[in-house]
């Protein structure tokens, strides 16, 4: 992971208290560790092992991977799941999400979009910074190395992509592809993401009208009263829809207000498989807490979608039930499309 940073003369952030950081460069409160505090460092040469189980298959510079994937989709899908190392975690993600190739295949776009372009959304970038990632010490810093790179980024990708521009979601997207690689090769795995180098494109989710988003939610919706009909009629009852508590969720890939354990995990998954893990989470976390989910009303219900339990977000636990939920996206998507149809024809957006 990126952890270099420096000082900023001119104007210093504030001074924050010491507080203990895990290996994710988070900072939190003793009593509110994102990590087990009972927890052995076990596991070293089972890590080692599967490090060079990781190394075997991507080969030098990558260029064992492809070949490695057709050979043995089935290999690469299980250890995908179980978590990338997280040492390889840059050179893994680019390589499954496509956005290598579009950076060999661009040489010095990143630069001039970042140099010599102007934005519209620069004073809205300049805006939202500091609330990326608020608690991680590589984004603290007023200005700092951490700042700078992630508003280049963003400044760069709305100039690249004009209709999409800026949203605020999309800067927990970059924050967290700039923990673990440079601004360039950050930037062209947001390029590749958005504009669907291998999976479907996220700019829908993006765009005025947040049309992907809306799409989502309806799947997610339909898919919550196949799967848990019981909590489908609760939330019907309390008038709750999943606008209220599942945006960010697709928004931002779980990358906020989760953990980072978790969050990288889902990730790992996401850029192999795509959007669907993403319906699976969602569907996982309302099945663990369905029992106590169902007797809310609507003010503690809300804030229960929003504030999940720790025993709920262990990222093996909650990963492994996810992958046990088959979802049908596919189906989902078709009675959007009719829905859609309908309404446009009804005139009902009127």
């Amino acid at each position: 992971m990126e952890n270099k940073r420096t000082s900023d003369e001119h104007e210093p952030g504030p001074a924050s208290p010491l507080r203990p950081v895990d290996k994710f460069g988070l900072k939190h409160d003793q009593n509110n560790s994102l990590e087990s505090k009972n927890s052995p460092i076990v596991g070293i040469d089972r890590e080692e092992r599967k490090i060079r189980k990781w190394r075997k298959m991507i080969g030098v510079g990558g260029s064992d991977w492809k070949h490695y994937v057709r050979r043995k989709p089935h290999v690469v899908k299980r250890r995908v799941r179980k978590g990338i190392p997280d040492c390889l975690r840059s050179v893994v993600w680019q390589l499954i999400s496509g956005s290598r190739d579009l950076l060999l295949m661009n040489p010095g776009v990143y630069e001039q979009l970042v140099i010599y372009e102007t934005s519209a959304s620069e004073l809205d970038i300049i805006r939202d910074i500091s609330r990326t990632f608020p608690s991680h010490v590589f984004f603290q810093q007023r200005h700092g190395p951490g700042q700078r790179s992630l508003y280049n980024i963003l400044k760069a990708y709305s100039v690249y992509d004009r209709d999409v521009g800026y949203v605020q979601g999309m800067g927990f997207l970059a924050g967290l592809l700039l923990l673990y690689m440079c601004e360039e090769d950050a930037f062209w795995l947001l390029v590749a993401l958005l504009k669907g180098a291998v999976h479907a494109p996220m700019e829908g989710l993006y765009q005025p009208g947040l049309p992907l988003v809306q799409q989502y939610l309806f799947q997610f919706e339909q898919l919550v009263k196949e799967h848990l009909p019981k909590l489908g009629d609760h939330f019907a009852e309390e008038m709750i829809n999943p606008s209220m508590y599942a945006s960010q969720w697709f928004i931002t890939v779980f990358s906020y207000s989760f953990t980072f354990p978790l969050a990288l995990r889902i990730w790992d998954v996401f850029l192999y498989e795509g959007v669907k893990i993403v319906f699976q989470i969602g569907l996982a976390l309302l099945t663990v807490c369905h029992d106590n989910l169902v007797k809310l009303p609507f003010e503690k219900l809300i804030h229960s979608l929003r504030n999940f339990p720790e025993e709920a977000v262990d990222p093996d636990k909650l990963l492994s039930l996810a992958f046990s939920i088959k979802v049908m996206i596919h189906l989902c998507s078709l009675f959007w499309m009719i829905l859609t149809r309908e309404i446009l024809c009804s005139g009902s957006f009127a």
